[in-house]
């Protein structure tokens, strides 16, 4: 996951409210461009076309008189949330064209109405940035004119905006139980307003859920494993989204990942074997210990987190002292199940144990041959499953242990549920 990038900001200030109205309107006649840098009252003008005795003109007069626009952020406005999509509506009249743009950055993109009679932005705003609307439109009578709004959006720091990580990660490819997840460096409370905002979508189409762990963590898993060989979108459409607490998204974030082929790895904790299945083939049965008595390994389903090719373990940091304590360097192919310190991994110091006794403080064991073979197969996402130990059942947060809730109780997760 990528260090947190960094977005406009700028220490909360102190603002003057030049006709600080959430609605702009302006009532034009004939060509006429109306430049709103501040307004007044309602923020309404009105101008009359030229007088003329010729009926016809002066009917077209009137039909143009009856012509308005709307923007919804008042001409000079300042401290405008970073949530609001400006929009852009026209009473007798069309819009030709509007534009929001940046003082010297982009313009916000936008959808124009095929009727022509409104016009909203794609993209909530960013903090501390100074905006122009310009939209032209043509009245009932044919006569031009256009209106111009100027208005600044609230200044925001760091700490008032919540940044999202995903994984998996832009182009990976994954186990067929990878979820997705993603974390907020600042709490989210409004989960439902970001939850919106995200989606996930696969090829081919897969029926999933969100489910949230914290207020910094939510998870999406489909009801079923991925099917191998899947094509996997992630839009976190939330820069600007009202978090919760005075909080706002900070960025907008999309990934593609590819779910390669399933690999699943069943652990018998009571005949000391793994079976390892590609494909819905078994490929190998691999002689293993598990945890000994007072270290029993868990049951259920357990996802790799992660991969080393050579780590130190040190049972201090996960506890465990004393007699039984130990601090091993250098332990090959060590791939983690669990946050508690679970792993798979070489122990050729078992190896005499391995396929029938129990002697580990709860990793799996294999000899050096065995689990370098399977390191060099597996990958994040790859799925574990542990049966027949005397160990607790897994539990949702220990690692990812989504799949170890049905998919109806998993879904009860979800904001939206």
């Amino acid at each position: 996951m990528s260090d947190r990038p960094l977005r406009s900001s700028s220490l909360p200030r102190r603002g003057l409210l030049l006709g600080s109205l959430a609605t702009s309107a302006v009532v034009l006649t004939a060509c006429n461009t109306d430049d709103s840098g501040s307004t007044s009252g309602a923020d309404t003008a009105s101008d009359s076309a030229a007088g003329s005795s010729d009926g016809a003109s002066s009917s077209a007069s009137d039909a143009a008189a009856a012509a308005s626009i709307t923007v919804n952020v008042g001409g000079g406005e300042e401290d405008v949330p970073v949530s609001r999509l400006v929009t852009v509506t026209v009473q007798n009249a069309t819009l030709t064209k509007v534009t929001v743009k940046a003082k010297g950055g982009d313009a916000v993109p936008g959808t124009l109405a095929d009727n022509g009679y409104s016009w909203k932005a794609d993209d909530r705003l960013e903090p501390g940035t100074t905006y122009q609307v310009t939209a032209v439109y043509v009245d009932d009578a044919g006569s031009r004119a256009t209106k111009k709004v100027v208005f600044r959006t609230m200044d925001l720091t760091l700490d008032q905006q919540t940044y999202p990580s995903v994984a998996p990660l832009e182009g990976e490819t994954v186990g067929i139980g990878m979820p997705v997840i993603v974390t907020f460096d600042v709490a989210v409370t409004n989960r439902k307003a970001i939850e919106k905002q995200m989606s996930v979508t696969a090829q081919p189409a897969q029926e999933g859920t969100w489910h949230w762990i914290s207020a910094h963590e939510v998870h999406y898993r489909p009801k079923s494993y991925w099917k191998a060989g899947s094509k996997v979108t992630v839009d976190i459409d939330i820069n600007g989204v009202d978090a919760g607490n005075g909080i706002y998204g900070q960025l907008s974030r999309t990934v593609n990942f590819e779910v390669g082929a399933a690999h699943i790895y069943r652990v018998n904790a009571k005949t000391d074997e793994m079976k390892v299945y590609i494909d819905g083939d078994m490929v190998k049965k691999i002689p293993i210990t598990t945890g000994k008595p007072g270290y029993e390994t868990r049951n259920g389903i357990k996802i790799i987190i992660e991969k080393y090719a050579s780590k130190r373990m040190n049972s201090e940091t996960v506890g465990i002292s004393g007699a039984d304590a130990y601090n091993i360097a250098g332990v090959k192919w060590a791939m983690r199940l669990t946050f508690s310190g679970e792993f798979i991994h070489a122990a050729p110091w078992s190896v005499a144990d391995q396929g029938h006794s129990n002697v580990s403080h709860g990793c799996t064991g294999m000899s050096t041959e065995n689990a370098h073979w399977l390191y060099e197969r597996s990958r994040r996402g790859d799925v574990v499953v542990t049966t027949n130990t005397n160990g607790d059942d897994m539990t949702l947060t220990n690692g990812w242990g989504d799949w170890n809730e049905s998919y109806q109780q998993y879904a009860k997760g979800s904001a939206l549920a």
